[in-house]
């Protein structure tokens, strides 16, 4: 198999500034001409076996870093906006997508920024009526939304929080040491803090592991908010609403950062083979704690496995999202109904395995499981969602539940898309709208398993 030629521009001129160097000194350093980083700097030239070694000696890089999936991602979500009817009659070509990306990425975000306020204003509009003689009647980013991608762009991985919370040990121990009293409740919520007795009140109908989860949690919001807030300055977030909703956010990968240190949980995963049962006994988690952390582990220089991880609800909506491989899920909607996550929910308590390949050839093993949650009481309402962590095939001999798999049959390997907008193949049975980019021949006198033929 041809070695893939690798074209960093954006992240050498990223790095440059960052370190506030001239190209001529920084081409200097890197033993190579002002012309050769150049043409490097505009990916006009892939970055040589040489520049990569002495970004490692010179500058201490995580080469992988070079490699990471921020081009993957802007054209995914690029490809999506692009399915838009709004472009329906200049849509550029996907080569064009992949050069913005590689090229311009800030462009391509800003490009994503200004389709997201489209979208909202057109909805705004639908709903014309409800937003007439109201003050606050104005544009503005939806704050879920905006920290979602705050996550999704951050690689799911946010060091100063990961390291202060491998480092902060017990939690009971952590907030006994700053004065608050824990105690369980018979309560319908899972946690309450009262500021002025400094009592932390959890449930007794929750289970261990997420009465652990909640102490963490709180330690982060009592205890390290000056870290917290400064990491929200650094994001810059529209809304207070958004800073608000990312707090939460922060405090959450706080708690799971503490329950499964990076350094312990990474060697733990690889020596059970990311065994996600054994993995949630030794650390005290919830299968969706581990799958969720294992998808964090992106460390500079002792990075684990890139896993996807998602969480869909029964109506197939994803309420959480995030991928580390070259697969990207839709930002928009649901997932592929051929994807297992869907199938999840009909085999309660059971992993499901599954060999997939998306349209662009990349192959994927996938697991995937129900994760419901139990409200505590009779007649309480039961909160359902399937999960889904996967991984590309090539690490399929780390991973147990790859054992007894043939993956090197490409037979065994279903295939699946991201969203039918963007999904290229011509011939799935579950297609519910037509592809982007594909043009459409009708014959009235026969129909297939479509109303149409895609070209």
């Amino acid at each position: 198999m041809a070695t893939q030629k690798l074209y960093a521009g954006a992240k050498l001129r990223e790095m440059r500034g960052r370190l506030g160097l001239t190209q001529k000194d920084f081409a200097a350093k890197l033993g190579v001409s002002l012309p050769y980083l150049n043409q490097m700097e505009n990916n006009n030239r892939p970055v040589s076996t040489t520049v990569v070694l002495a970004l490692a000696q010179e500058f201490g890089l995580d080469v992988t870093e070079l490699s990471s999936g921020d081009s993957e991602r802007l054209i995914s979500d690029m490809r999506e906006a692009m399915a838009d009817p709004v472009f329906a009659d200049d849509v550029p070509p996907l080569a064009d997508l992949r050069l913005a990306a590689s090229n311009a990425p800030a462009l391509a975000r800003a490009f994503l920024a200004l389709h997201q306020a489209y979208r909202q204003t057109h909805e705004r509009l639908a709903s014309l009526d409800e937003a007439l003689g109201r003050e606050d009647a104005r544009i503005q980013a939806s704050p879920w939304e905006e920290v979602r991608d705050f996550f999704h762009y951050c690689d799911n991985y946010i060091d100063a929080v990961d390291r202060a919370a491998e480092r902060c040990g017990s939690a009971e121990t952590a907030l006994q040491a700053i004065g608050v009293t824990v105690t369980l409740r018979d309560m319908a919520g899972l946690r309450t803090f009262d500021p002025d007795t400094r009592v932390l009140a959890l449930s007794h109908r929750s289970a261990p592991q997420t009465r652990q989860f909640q102490m963490y949690l709180q330690l982060a919001l009592l205890k390290y908010g000056d870290l917290l807030e400064a990491t929200l300055d650094f994001a810059k977030f529209q809304t207070e609403e958004a800073r608000a909703i990312a707090k939460i956010g922060l405090a959450n990968y706080f708690a799971g950062a503490a329950l499964m240190p990076y350094g312990r949980f990474l060697e733990a995963a690889r020596a059970c083979r990311h065994d996600l049962e054994l993995l949630a006994i030794r650390f005290g988690a919830s299968i969706e704690q581990v799958a969720h952390r294992l998808s964090t582990l992106q460390r500079p220089g002792a990075k684990g496995i890139p896993f996807f991880f998602v969480r869909v609800d029964q109506a197939g909506t994803i309420t959480k999202r995030h991928s580390a491989t070259r697969l990207q899920f839709a930002r928009f909607g649901g997932a592929c109904p051929l994807w297992n996550v869907h199938r999840a929910f009909e085999t309660p308590g059971r992993f499901l395995r599954q060999l997939a390949e998306t349209p662009d050839g990349v192959r994927y093993i996938s697991l995937a499981r129900d994760v419901s949650k139990p409200g505590g009481s009779f007649g309480a309402p039961v909160r359902r969602y399937a999960i889904s962590l996967g991984c590309e095939v090539s690490h399929a001999d780390a991973l147990v539940f790859a054992d007894g798999l043939d993956v090197s049959q490409a037979s065994a390997f279903e295939p699946i898309g991201i969203s039918c907008r963007i999904c290229e193949r011509p011939e799935c049975h579950q297609r519910s709208v037509p592809p982007l980019e594909r043009r459409l021949s009708v014959d009235t006198n026969a129909r297939g398993v479509l109303p149409y033929r895609v070209s």
